[in-house]
Parts: C-alpha cells; sequence; structure tokens
C-alpha cells in the first residue's frame, strides 16, 4: 500500500521541481526576462481540470523552451504532479471563491485558492514585480533570488562553524571529564544542547540548498564536511539518561529532539528530561557514563559488543578498571579485542590530556 506523503515532502519536492537546473526553473527565468508572468499548475490534471475551462490541450513533455511559449497566452498551464508534461494551457481557473485569501492581486488570489482546494503546486511568476512565489496546499513561499539565497546560506555557514567549533570544545572537555570521573549534570546538558543547536543550524540550510538546485551542490559539500557523526548526541543521552519503568532511550531522544528553541537555551529542560529534575543544582552527585560515546569513539567496535561490555561491567568507569581477562571474558570479545579495547582507551586518554596541554 502506498504512503501518503506529508505536506512537507510535497514542499520539498516542490522546491526541488523548481529550482536551478531543472526545466521548469530555466523557464521561469526566461518568463521573468521576457516580463510575460505566468501561472504553473503542477497536480493531478483531472482534478485540476474538473477546477478550469477553455485553453488547448498540450499533452507533451515539459521542456523549457514550450513552457515559455505557452506562458505567453493568457490563462494557466497545468502539468502533471512529477512537472514532467504541460497537459493544459491557457485554461481559465475557477477556484471556490469563498477560500479565504489575502492576496491582492488577481493571479495570486487564484493561484492560492487553487492549491488549497485541489490541493496541489502553483508558480505564480508576477509581470509586473518579476517575484516567483510557491503556493504547496496550505503553504506560501516568496521565493528569493539565486544571489541572495546565496549570500544567506554563506551567513546560516558562518553561523554554523562557530558553533561547531564550540560544540568540538564542548565534547573534547565532556571526554577530559569521563576520564577523570567528573561529569556533572551541567556538562551533559550543555554537550547535548550545543548539539541539538548545531543540528537545528543544519536543518535550517536545507531550504536553501534545496531552493538553490545545483547552485547549492557546494554548500551541501560543505555542510557535510562540518558535521559531527550523526549519532554524537544520541549516544550521551544512551551515556547518562536516567533509568526509568515504561521510559525508553528513543522515547527520550525523540523527547529532546522535540524542545522548543526557546526551551533549548534553559538547560533544566534538558536535566528534566534525562530524568534529573528541572533544577540542576539539585543534581550534586557526579554522574558516570555507561561508556557508550567513548567505546564508539576509541576503536568502531560493534554495536554490539559495546552493547555487551556496558552490560556486563555497567560503567565506563568499571571497564576502564577491568583487567584483560574479566574484558577476554565478555561474550564477543576475545583476548585480542580485550587488549586492543584496553589500548584504544589508553591511547585516546594520553591523547586528550596532549590536547588540553
Amino acid at each position: 500500500m502506498a504512503t501518503r506523503k506529508t505536506t512537507e515532502e510535497i514542499y520539498r519536492q516542490a522546491l526541488t521541481m523548481i529550482s536551478p537546473g531543472t526545466p521548469i526553473r530555466e523557464s521561469i527565468a526566461a518568463i521573468i526576462q521576457g516580463r510575460t508572468g505566468a501561472l504553473i499548475c503542477i497536480g493531478d490534471p483531472k482534478r485540476l481540470s474538473e477546477l478550469s475551462e477553455g485553453g488547448v490541450r498540450v499533452d507533451a513533455p515539459c521542456t523549457p523552451q514550450l513552457l515559455y511559449e505557452l506562458a505567453k497566452m493568457d490563462g494557466a498551464i497545468i502539468l502533471t504532479k512529477d512537472g514532467r508534461r504541460i497537459m493544459f494551457a491557457n485554461r481559465f481557473l475557477k477556484p471556490d471563491t469563498s477560500i479565504p485569501s489575502d492576496e491582492t492581486g488577481t493571479r495570486h488570489r487564484v493561484a492560492e485558492r487553487i492549491a488549497r482546494q485541489a490541493k496541489c503546486v502553483v508558480v505564480a511568476v508576477s509581470e509586473r514585480r518579476s517575484v516567483v512565489t510557491l503556493y504547496v496546499h496550505n503553504t506560501k513561499h516568496v521565493m528569493d533570488s539565486i544571489p541572495t539565497l546565496l549570500n544567506k546560506a554563506g551567513q546560516a555557514i558562518q553561523t554554523l562553524e562557530k558553533y561547531i567549533y564550540v560544540l568540538k570544545e564542548t565534547m573534547q572537555e565532556l571526554s577530559v571529564r569521563e576520564f577523570q570521573d567528573m561529569v556533572t549534570i551541567f556538562d551533559v546538558c550543555g554537550a547535548i544542547q550545543r548539539y541539538e543547536m548545531v543540528v537545528r543550524i543544519a536543518a535550517e540550510l536545507e531550504p536553501y540548498i534545496l531552493e538553490l538546485g545545483t547552485e547549492g551542490r557546494l554548500i551541501s559539500l560543505q555542510v557535510k564536511e562540518l558535521m559531527l557523526p550523526a549519532d554524537e548526541a544520541s549516544l550521551i543521552i544512551k551515556d547518562y539518561f536516567r533509568d526509568r519503568p515504561g521510559v525508553t532511550f528513543e522515547q527520550l531522544r525523540e523527547k529532546i529532539s522535540e524542545i522548543s528553541q526557546q526551551d533549548l537555551l534553559n538547560l533544566g529542560s534538558i536535566s528534566q528530561a534525562l530524568g534529573y529534575g528541572p533544577n540542576l543544582r539539585s543534581v550534586d552527585a557526579y554522574l558516570t557514563p555507561r561508556g557508550y560515546r567513548l567505546l564508539t569513539t576509541t576503536h568502531r567496535l560493534p554495536p554490539q559488543i559495546i552493547e555487551n561490555l556496558v552490560e556486563r561491567f555497567g560503567s565506563l568507569k568499571q571497564i576502564i578498571r577491568a583487567p584483560r581477562d574479566d574484558l577476554d571474558r565478555v561474550e564477543g570479545v576475545g583476548e585480542v579485542l580485550a587488549e586492543r579495547v584496553r589500548v584504544s582507551l589508553d591511547l585516546l586518554r594520553n591523547q586528550l590530556a596532549l590536547d588540553r596541554r
């Protein structure tokens, strides 16, 4: 059974269809240059034909040249859902006039109503202002020019770089404290907070990259290069969350990712999600990590081996102190791997000490 796409997925698909490097965007550029304006509907042709009349049936592949020429005529152009075929041109749209619209121009008012009524994508190109407006169901988005988008994306990249620099320092400090067995709730919540902020800034770049299309490839590569491993925050949560009946790690991870931007600034929100309460000062004891994050960092051990080690010893502190023979007896470890775990942890501890100096 085919799953229904969410509005967000349809919106992303719409941005991709009209981004630079696509036939529709090429024709939009020509329409703007020719100052002709256009109304392009992308959706179910049958449904859209029921909400329109007149015009001509085209039923031809969508090419930039054809789309541009058809835009010279009055009326709307109707494309299939994937935007690959032009079905009708010069169509007079008849949306339900009772559907509310804040638009003042006739073309944009019709575009907004059709998008809402037919649950489709409509691109309105303003003839006088040369502005491209995208309507996706109930969502409206005024598209920026490529130079403006590149400028916005560049500023976001600079912000992301600064946050990642601070995040790396925070993670390094957390690792040092874990080896010293001196981790506080402030350290844990601060690291999770920093990581969540980085993830959210990176997410803000995604619409720019989608809208830029082929022009956004370098920015996409920059983001991938900058980002830390995606499971870093998850491993911190897994290391420190307080066990409670009926509460799983997966539920906590989702709960923390859903904390609002405003509440994320308050470390108490993260502490409460982890199970320690909103008042961080009431947590006066040091916290002992289970060891998931550092074991993942040190030697790229298989997840099941790490799980077995944590289950057997209970904490990173006990794993570090365990004799090689005890490590050897853990299921899946063996003599050789036991020695490599010990050596890897020692090397990481020494490296952190050198970096700190």
